[in-house]
């Protein structure tokens, strides 16, 4: 009996000993495939901006997230802007006035925002002023980009392109004689007069004339340059279109004598922006150009895209850079399109954390956009350093 359980013993070690090199087979084998697998989807080279090699892991990337995903995405936003009419009227009213009463409140919630938002305005090397108000309500009031990486269909068509100076993003607010500068996370950082309707005591017009306005604030320049407008002389234009919320801020802009002047009434110059198509040719004439500013990057707007506040895919980021590796179309040789030292390690980030969303997704509490943490490194520009973190 002893002998035959030493047997049935020895055979079941037997049974166990072949089976556990099989399955050490079995994995060797999966991890050969999977070796072999992970050396033919990455390119290691010395010359990390080679143009040469394959956008770094674009093919993952586009079998993932297809530019039909995006497309679907994009239309639902379309959809939902139509069928969501806030009103906007009280909105603009409430931010030229400062009058938030009746809206809900919850001192323990703005303590905390206040902490949180205090620490990323001294981030942002910005003296704050009456840090005793808190800035809950002025947070996230600006239309955020996201970064581009599945090209729209219909680019050259719906589409519009502007060039954006390197600067910090500002909502501006002209209203009952004095015009204030706010972060995006709603901190107050300046007050001045200014020649916009509604900026300064004297067209103030009883404090029925304000101003809301989408900013880049260039230091060097002293000049708050006009992305965006959303409210001019006491009539919101949230709900309008982009096309025609272009067309008709330049034509305001151009009525007001003084505005891209510095005098004692405007301390700031005001200029706006310009769109373009995003035909290839504008796209190429607009790297090539020579401007007067030092130039961040490229937004991308739907040119039916509604003015919401909070992260959307209806507008576009690219450092110019990136037009032909994610545009897919050739570029003049100048300096906006030199690839930088962090080039491919930045383009690896972005196509690794962008994810898509089947939701209209609002700003973060803190006012920080998408990406946030993957902007250009600083450089030295003359004898300051300069963070160029315009990603909006």
């Amino acid at each position: 009996m002893a002998a035959h359980m030493t047997s049935v013993t020895g055979a079941a070690s037997s049974v166990t000993a072949s089976q556990a090199s099989l399955n050490v087979h079995n994995n060797r084998s999966v991890m050969d495939a999977l070796t072999e697998a992970l050396s033919s989807s990455f390119c290691v080279t010395r010359e990390a901006n080679s143009t040469s090699a394959p956008h770094p892991r674009l093919a993952q990337y586009k079998s993932k997230y297809s530019a039909l995903d995006q497309d679907e995405r994009r239309r639902k936003f379309l959809k939902e802007q139509k069928e969501k009419r806030l009103n906007y009227v009280n909105h603009a009213r409430r931010l030229a006035d400062g009058d938030w009463t009746g809206t809900d409140s919850d001192e323990d919630e703005e303590v905390k925002q206040k902490s949180q938002q205090q620490d990323e305005a001294e981030d942002e090397g910005m003296e704050v002023e009456q840090r005793k108000k808190l800035p809950r309500h002025y947070a996230n009031q600006l239309m955020l980009s996201e970064w581009l990486v599945d090209v729209p269909a219909e680019l050259s068509a719906d589409w519009l392109l502007v060039v954006c100076p390197v600067g910090k993003r500002a909502l501006i607010v002209a209203s009952k004689g004095s015009t204030s500068s706010y972060t995006k996370s709603g901190y107050c950082v300046n007050r001045f007069p200014s020649l916009l309707p509604g900026g300064n005591r004297h067209n103030s017009a009883l404090g029925k004339d304000y101003t809301i306005l989408d900013c880049i604030y260039s230091e060097v320049d002293r000049t708050y340059y006009i992305l965006d407008v959303m409210c001019w002389r006491g009539h919101p234009v949230y709900d309008c279109s982009t096309e025609f919320r272009f067309y008709w801020l330049q034509s305001k802009v151009e009525e007001v004598e003084g505005l891209s002047d510095i005098c004692k009434r405007n301390p700031f110059r005001f200029v706006s922006l310009t769109s373009i198509s995003c035909a290839t040719e504008s796209i190429q004439k607009a790297l090539a150009h020579d401007y007067s500013f030092s130039v961040d990057g490229l937004l991308f707007y739907h040119r039916e895209t509604h003015y919401t506040p909070g992260s959307t895919p209806l507008v576009g980021w690219l450092r110019p850079y990136m037009v032909k590796d994610i545009l897919g179309i050739e570029v003049p040789q100048c300096p906006l399109t030199a690839k930088p030292d962090y080039a491919t390690h930045q383009m690896q980030q972005i196509l690794e954390h962008k994810k898509p969303s089947s939701q209209v997704r609002p700003a973060d509490q803190n006012g920080r956009y998408e990406l946030e943490h993957l902007s250009t490194p600083e450089t030295q520009t003359g004898s300051s350093n300069q963070k160029e973190s315009m990603e909006s």
